[in-house]
């Protein structure tokens, strides 16, 4: 059996009946996260660009909800759009295998095709479940960072078969699904590199709304390149430098649990592996009586390797310059909640990004990979830091697994209290309200559509 039948497979028999009840609460509390972080995006200029160009398409005889707004657009343009405004903060959640992904950017494309067919609730719980699943277990077989290919090339694959299932696919169709999408969305990691621009909270975005037109496609017919992933040009010999992964087990198979309950929620607006690198720059400044920054001598952090890697090294990670690059820089994360005492949204303007204060903060850090926290790498992603005062006083703490990660959970309350923080400003109570209270309902939603147009931004 080809990689490609086995994942759509394993997707084809998955049922709402069968999936465990903690799993279900866990897509809910995903889906909540994303609306609130979508909402909280939505008047940033890559989503308001995403918007005007899904506008151009209103007339989609199978229209889906631009979110935040009463329009309907051509259901890939409004995943592209929908997308951009989820991943644009860097707020959704995470998946950390060896390779690293936000599962979440997945559910535009699952509400999408739920809209197309108006699918229930149930069958948007089985496509996000499949999407998170697929995802996951990618992320675990093999890191294509290494290879110069971005994340979101697996976010393609995850959203053809999550959208794939809304649309009722079989096993045959899904695995159609999954070549179209695989040949054709293998995206580069320059993404990622160097100074950051608008892309990088895009490319999942367009990596989804790719997953799912070629669910659509399979859908009406269209037949895929096959095997995408063992074929004498496919995946593995052209992409991967000719290694080779497989999918042994998957969730629900011999008891395996699913990679839904593995994936944590964000409690900061910065990349995951600085998560705990907050947590404890936070409680450090707590700790030191009299704080004041600028009698801080020097700042050591310790972090582990595949932070150091991504939002470390770079020479632009030191000098960041726009917000996509400060939320993925470490050293720019530790001094601004070193200062502030907080992080948030306002973090990452680009006068707090270029305040001197900052500036003079990162001149006394330095950042090393301990490998004692390698060993712990990716089920804990902790961060040390040592402040030594001018007077000779030095304060340590470090942070393994922070607010929101799979090994500290936030509960319900905690999700809508984020929620509320990013949306209470932008969306009607009354419609917030109803919102959340569909959402802890979502298997017994009949229009997700309705669901949806709730998110509408006030004029």
């Amino acid at each position: 059996m080809y990689l490609a039948e086995r994942i759509a497979g394993w997707a084809a028999k998955l049922s709402f009946d069968n999936i465990p009840v903690d799993v279900i609460e866990e897509a809910k509390k995903r889906v909540l996260d994303s609306f609130g972080v979508a909402i909280g995006a939505f008047y940033e200029e890559p989503p308001s660009i995403a918007r005007k160009y899904a506008a151009y398409t209103t007339s989609s005889k199978y229209p889906a909800t631009l979110w935040g707004t009463t329009l309907r657009s051509a259901p890939d343009h409004a995943v592209f759009a929908n997308g951009c405004a989820v991943r644009y903060f860097d707020f959704n959640d995470t998946y950390l295998g060896k390779e690293a992904l936000h599962p979440s950017d997945n559910i535009p494309a699952i509400l999408a095709a739920a809209e197309m067919i108006d699918a229930d609730g149930r069958s948007v719980i089985e496509g996000i479940v499949a999407a998170y699943e697929v995802a996951g277990r990618l992320a675990d077989a093999y890191s294509i960072r290494a290879k110069g290919w971005d994340h979101v090339t697996y976010i393609a694959v995850s959203s053809a078969v999550g959208a794939g299932k809304v649309l009722g696919l079989d096993a045959e169709k899904l695995t159609h699904a999954i070549n179209i999408a695989l040949t054709t969305n293998n995206a580069l990691r320059q993404t990622r590199a160097g100074e950051l621009s608008m892309w990088k909270g895009c490319a999942a975005a367009n990596s989804a709304r790719n997953g799912l037109f070629a669910a659509i496609l399979a859908w009406k017919g269209m037949t895929g390149p096959s095997p995408v992933f063992e074929g004498e040009l496919g995946f593995f010999n052209v992409a991967i430098g000719g290694d080779k992964f497989d999918l042994p087990v998957m969730g629900g198979e011999n008891g395996a649990p699913f990679k839904m309950l593995e994936t944590s929620i964000k409690y900061w607006p910065v990349e995951y592996h600085a998560m705990s690198a907050v947590e404890a720059a936070l409680k450090l400044r707590e700790r030191i009586p009299d704080f004041d920054p600028r009698k801080i001598k020097r700042i050591h952090v310790k972090t582990f390797d595949v932070a150091y890697k991504i939002i470390v090294k770079d020479p632009e990670k030191w000098d960041p310059k726009t917000r996509e690059t400060a939320d993925h820089s470490l050293p720019y994360i530790v001094a601004a909640a070193l200062l502030d005492g907080h992080v948030w949204l306002d973090t990452f303007r680009k006068d707090r990004i270029l305040a001197q204060d900052v500036r003079d903060l990162l001149a006394r850090m330095k950042v090393e990979v301990d490998p004692e926290h390698d060993k712990l790498y990716p089920k804990g992603i902790k961060n040390t830091i040592i402040v030594e005062m001018d007077d000779g006083r030095v304060y340590e703490e470090s942070s393994t697994y922070p607010p929101g990660h799979f090994m500290n959970k936030l509960d319900r309350k905690g999700v809508e209290e984020k929620f509320w923080k990013l949306v209470r400003d932008k969306i009607e109570e009354n419609n917030a309200e109803k919102l959340i209270e569909m959402v802890w309902n979502l298997e017994n939603i009949g229009d997700i559509g309705r669901m949806l147009r709730l998110m509408e931004v006030k004029k």
